[in-house]
């Protein structure tokens, strides 16, 4: 049943208007404001409370399903969950704006609205661009790629664990409940982000994506998002310094190594799926 939600949510990302229905968190924000607002509750019972007590119903509702009519009532519950799970927004779509001042050569509008629309700063063009594709390849990472690897392994509770880490991490202003859901992503981040890197090895430049791996591969401290846009670019031949208009162009040729390592992905879990 796994390999079928995750085509019926892939079918949803992109042919559905569902996803926007689904994806509500004025709920789950609300308690977080509420939660952080009172200042008595320790950063890990806030966490309990956001994070685990969703997912502990969550489980406890698909025990209740999953026997019932071979499981046929807890497929759309699966597919909720995994639709409410992936990111928010549109990755590709929210570079449109840097993309049209990054052509017109305006590299002051083009500061300005990577700072507006995607909340990053650099003190000159060409960081910019650099850190601009770091972006493109973490959302999808995080939007996508961890959330169906998750769901894939452990089920639509791990991956509604992690996207509310998520959204904790984002929209929290208390420094301590931010760190402990920090430290808690990272480790849900540790795995699904190697074996992305190592995907990219197999669609990309396997030869030089392997050089970096043998030395990260192991690294418990850095950053799934440092990770993925290192790799990512490597993968993708980028130079350190390329023509600011081939490096505008390289936005696509990231999408099109993220879009053939979606591919490897489902090849692999329907390949799983027939033989287990």
């Amino acid at each position: 049943m796994s390999f079928l939600v995750l085509l019926l949510a892939l079918w949803v990302e992109k042919f559905s208007a569902l996803r926007h229905q689904v994806q509500r968190d004025g709920f789950f924000l609300g308690e977080l404001v509420r939660l952080e607002r009172t200042g008595k509750v320790h950063p890990w019972w806030t966490l309990a409370i956001l994070v685990l007590a969703p997912v502990a119903l969550l489980v406890l509702v698909l025990h209740v399903l999953d026997p019932v009519a071979y499981g046929l009532l807890a497929l759309p519950l699966h597919l909720l969950v995994l639709v409410y799970s992936l990111g928010r927004g549109d990755a590709k779509g929210s570079l449109g704006p840097f993309r049209d001042a990054w052509r017109r050569g305006d590299d002051q509008a083009a500061l300005h609205v990577a700072e507006r629309d995607l909340g990053l700063a650099a003190d000159e063009p060409h960081s910019l661009l650099v850190r601009v594709q770091g972006y493109l390849l973490w959302q999808a990472y995080q939007s996508f790629f961890a959330v169906i690897f998750w769901y894939f392994v452990l089920g639509p509770a791990a991956a509604l664990a992690y996207r509310l880490l998520a959204l904790t991490v984002e929209h929290s202003r208390q420094p301590a409940l931010k760190a402990r859901a920090e430290q808690l992503r990272h480790i849900m981040d540790w795995l699904p982000v190697r074996v992305l890197a190592l995907s990219f090895a197999l669609v990309g430049n396997f030869v030089a994506v392997m050089r970096v791996m043998l030395h990260e591969l192991l690294n418990w401290h850095i950053s799934a998002g440092h990770l993925v846009a290192r790799v990512g670019r490597i993968a993708d031949d980028i130079l350190e310094e390329e023509d600011p208009q081939r490096g505008l162009g390289r936005l696509d040729s990231l999408w099109e190594l993220l879009l053939r390592s979606a591919v490897l992905w489902y090849a692999g879990f329907a390949l799983w799926t027939v033989l287990v």
